[in-house]
């Protein structure tokens, strides 16, 4: 069976969230130094690399990331291939209803939703600007049944972006969010997913180890 592992790789070349605490991992002990053990440490924002945004990341009262529902994190999902329209036009950012529509059968039966844009393609440098789903996306993709929302972008919202509307958008509508997947080399269609959150106390957030599959 194939796999396809669709996770950003965590390295110390990341590019963290602006301002956000940068993916650390070291060796605290190595056999080659006459230790038993090779034994690592990492430090790091839970919204490196590929992750789960928790409601509590943008609302007080929001649910935190160990009481989220496990099985909206697996099951059937639909890819749906943009990097072609916005490879068009440089001017493109924004993900419409328009891009969606001609995909609506496949997301409707799958109820997860991955955006692949490929306007993120070097994940040691963050970028300036990226694509955002339209304010009127979140209430259609409610009414199509989805339940889940991933993209290969480090945000659902823009980067200098204050409110978070469309994170709001989304949790109002029932839609988990997955951020900074990587779709580079998955083609369009529907597979199986699986991406499930770290179980941390409190957490407004958790890096994920995103899969796919057919079959």
């Amino acid at each position: 069976m194939k796999l396809w592992d669709v996770s950003r790789t965590l390295s110390n070349d990341l590019a963290e969230w602006p301002g956000d605490e940068p993916f650390h991992f070291k060796l605290t002990k190595e056999i080659s130094k006459c230790d038993s053990v090779n034994l690592g440490a990492i430090s790091m924002s839970v919204h490196n690399g590929t992750h789960a945004d928790a409601r509590f990341h943008f609302k007080t009262d929001g649910e935190m990331i160990e009481k989220a529902a496990l099985e909206i994190y697996m099951g059937r999902a639909a890819v749906v291939d943009l990097a072609e329209a916005f490879s068009r036009s440089s001017e493109k950012y924004l993900i419409t209803l328009e891009d969606l529509r001609p995909h609506s059968e496949e997301i409707a039966e799958t109820s997860r939703l991955l955006i692949k844009t490929n306007r993120w393609s070097d994940s040691t440098v963050f970028p300036k600007q990226i694509p955002v789903i339209a304010a009127d996306v979140p209430l259609w993709l409610q009414k199509n049944g989805v339940k889940l929302l991933g993209l290969d972008l480090p945000s659902v919202d823009e980067i200098d972006s204050k409110s978070l509307q469309n994170h709001h958008a989304l949790a109002g509508a029932g839609i988990a969010i997955v951020e900074s997947l990587d779709l580079s080399g998955v083609g369009p269609g529907i597979y199986n997913f699986v991406a499930l959150p770290l179980k941390i106390a409190g957490g407004d957030g958790a890096p994920l180890r995103a899969i796919l599959w057919r079959g």
